[in-house]
This record gives C-alpha cells, structure tokens and sequence, in this order.
C-alpha cells in the first residue's frame, strides 16, 4: 500500500452521508487496501453536531463550519452529498478552486453545472466524479465514460427513478392508488417527505440530461429534456395496459440521430415481454444501443441507502487508486455545445386514449372524425365499464404512429365535445423489440 494517505472531508452526514461514513470507519482497512492508500476520514460538516445517529462518528470530527472541511490542509477529498445546487455548487467549486479532489451524488449539480465544474477540476488537475448521481448501484457514468467509449450510442432508455418505479409496482401489481402507494413508498424509506421531484420526473430529467450528456458528447441541459410525472395515473391504466399487452413505466429516453437529440421523461406503455417491463419495486435499469454493443441492459438497486454508498465509495476507491498510482486526472470529453433538440411536438409515436363519453350512438363516430381529421389513425377501440344510471361509459384508444402535436390538438377539441364527459390519461406507447 501506498505510505500516504487521502485525507476525506464529508459534506453531509443524511441517509448516504451515514452510509459513507459508516462504511469508512467500520472497513477502514479494507477499503484503504483496496484503494491503495490509507483513507482517512477526517471531517464531517452536519447541522446539529448533538443530533441523535445510526452511525458513530467522533464528536471531534464533526463541526457545522463548512471552512473547517474545505480549508482543512488536511483534507484533500471532499465528498458531497448535501444535494441540491445552493449551497453545494458554492462548496464544490471551492474544493475544486484549491486543487482538492470531489465526489458526488448530486445529480442536480452535475446535470446544470457539470461541465463547468469538470473545466475546473481539469484545470486544477484533480478528479471529479459523479457516479452516485444517477443509477444507484448501477456504474453506470463509468460505463459511459470507459468501458464503452468505443461505441456511438444512439438510444437510452431507462427507469432511473427508484421512488416512482416502485409506487408504479404498488400500483400495477396490487391495485393501489398513486397516494397509497406513495404512502407506502415513505413508509419504506424509498420517498422523501417531499416526493415532489421523484413523482413529477423532475429527478430522472436531471439523471437523463447527465446520460444524454455523456453518451452522445453534447451538453444537454435539464431544462431541454420534456419532463412529464406520474400523477395523473391511475389504478385503471394499469388494468387496461394489462389486457393490452403493456405494462406502464416512468421511461427517460434519449435519442440520437444524424446528430438530432431528443431528450423526454414520462410514463410509457411498453411490451410486457420487455426486459424494462421487468424491472420492479426501487430497482433502476438502462438499457443502451450502439453500433457496437447493439443492446445492453444494466440493471441495480436505484433506491435506498446501500446502492447509493456503493457508487460513492468506488468513486473514492478509484481517485485513491490514482493517487497512489501517480495516475492524471482522466481528461473529460470534448462536448458539443450547441446541439438540436428536437422539440416533443415533433415526436412521432402511438398513444393511450382513456375516455369517459355519453352511452349512446354516435359519440364513437364524433371521436374518430376528430382523430381522422388530424392524421390520427385508430388502431383500437375497447369499450369499458358502464354506468347505466349515468349513461356514460369508459372506451380506450390505441392508435398507430401519430404525432405528438397532432395527439395533444385533438384533445382540446375532445374535451369540447359534449358527448365526451372527460379526457381521463393520455399515455404514449413506446413499441421497442423485446
């Protein structure tokens, strides 16, 4: 083993903080053999140094003076997992700006100001990694970044949220409602008290700009990618999917062609012979196609504080590993800084309908005219439940290939129909070969 030694100073002791933090004391020697080098663990920056923990830390380690980490001589690996931008990019950039090594989760951080920082740590020549940000225990951003650098890879898709995928599980396999399965999601540890990002796909846009990013070499942004939640689901689009064919997914697909990017996040429809459709509970997947890989699916725990302390502990493995082997910091790609999103009105795909309409003739008549005057074509039409004290009754629509402006015109002129009592979930069908 290396005789020297990586100083680490820990911003954050919450759910991965502590299981960082654990896993340094209680496998000091395990880990620092396999690193390479002695991995000291020498301050933690938390709120409230009196706080009740899990995890055993020396009360000298801890102090609520961020200073006292960063400007530490000691300490020259900073690992960040407070989360969110304000004020964790202020205390990344310092780290940075010292010639300090950093390690993240922060998907946030790194989908808005990763190149920025990465230019930093290049200049500084230290490491910045990130595999924590997105996958759980998948290793994922090394894949994309190393081992499958070689391919140009023209297609993601991916459940990279572990909150939503499991409150989609509850609802599909025990005909929850979204509310009870969220409940459920908390209850368990997989949401937050404030689930807001994870069921809104406000967390998995930030993880797929940060894929799309890496895997087609432009700078994608969050706010180009179309992020779409799960709220409007409901137990009977599980139902329905079902007899289908389909399960329902919170998908993040990205897609690369002749230099065309379209970047999307929201619930899909997909073959339920799929590998995707198999993928349940907190468990993440993303699925990549290349020309030279054609199709691989890499599948983990997304969710939860194990997968998470995994990726940032081999995050802290490999930059001890380059310490004590003398190794430069791994240059970043060169990225494409203005690329051509596609806009989502321009997509072309099949879709959902699930309609309330009056139980009488010529209502299905008055839908597909609409349909049909906007180059939808019908592939199915399935009446559901009926009600005859209210003479209304549920139909559901499948369509073939049709585009996205079209689909998203023909409902406000849907909703104006008086045979139509309301316009209940439209859900894109995404065909992809099992």
């Amino acid at each position: 083993m290396n005789s020297g030694s990586l100083g680490i100073g820990l911003l954050g002791l919450g759910n991965v903080g502590s299981g960082v933090a654990q896993e340094l004391i209680k496998n000091k020697e395990l880990l620092s053999e396999r690193a390479g080098i002695n991995l000291e663990l020498r301050k933690v920056l938390v709120r409230d140094i009196h706080k009740s923990r899990f995890v055993d830390v020396d009360s000298d380690l801890l102090t609520t003076n961020w200073t006292d980490v960063i400007d530490d001589p000691n300490v020259n690996l900073i690992v960040e997992l407070i989360g969110g931008e304000t004020p964790a990019k202020k205390y990344v950039q310092l780290a940075l700006s010292k010639a300090k090594h950093v390690v993240t989760a922060n998907k946030e951080l790194i989908a808005k100001h990763g190149q920025e920082l990465l230019a930093l740590a290049e200049d500084t020549k230290v490491n910045l990694l990130f595999e924590g940000s997105v996958g759980g225990s998948i290793p994922i951003i090394s894949a994309l970044t190393r081992d499958l650098s070689a391919n140009r890879i023209d297609t993601i898709r991916a459940i990279i949220n572990g909150t939503s995928n499991f409150i989609l599980t509850a609802m599909a396999e025990q005909n929850m409602d979204g509310a009870r399965a969220l409940q459920l999601a908390q209850s368990l540890g997989y949401a937050e008290a404030n689930p807001h990002n994870d069921v809104e796909g406000i967390d998995a846009s930030y993880k797929l700009a940060i894929l799309a990013t890496l895997a087609f070499q432009s700078k994608i942004d969050p706010s180009q990618v179309y992020t779409e939640g799960i709220s409007t689901l409901e137990a009977k689009d599980f139902q329905y999917a079902r007899e289908l064919g389909y399960a329902i997914k919170l998908l993040a697909i990205a897609k690369c062609e002749m230099k065309e990017i379209q970047v999307r996040v929201h619930p899909a429809l997909i073959p339920d012979n799929h590998m995707l459709a198999k993928v349940v509970g907190a468990f993440n997947a993303v699925e990549l196609e290349g020309n030279l890989l054609e199709r691989t699916l890499f599948h983990g725990l997304g969710a939860g504080q194990g997968p998470s302390t995994s990726a940032v502990l081999g995050d802290i493995l490999e930059i001890g590993r380059r310490i004590a082997t003398q190794s430069y910091p791994v240059k970043f790609i060169e990225l494409e800084q203005s690329p051509k999103i596609i806009p989502m009105n321009e997509l072309k795909t099949l879709y959902y309908f699930r309609l309330n309409i009056s139980d009488r003739a010529g209502v299905l008549a008055q839908i597909t005219k609409i349909l049909g005057d906007l180059d939808i074509s019908i592939a199915s039409v399935i009446q559901k439940d009926s009600d005859p004290s209210t003479g209304t009754a549920e139909i559901v629509i499948t369509t073939h290939i049709s585009k996205e402006e079209s689909v998203q015109r023909s409902l406000s002129l849907l909703e104006k129909l008086d045979t139509v009592t309301k316009v209940n979930n439209v859900i894109r069908i995404e065909e992809i070969l099992a």
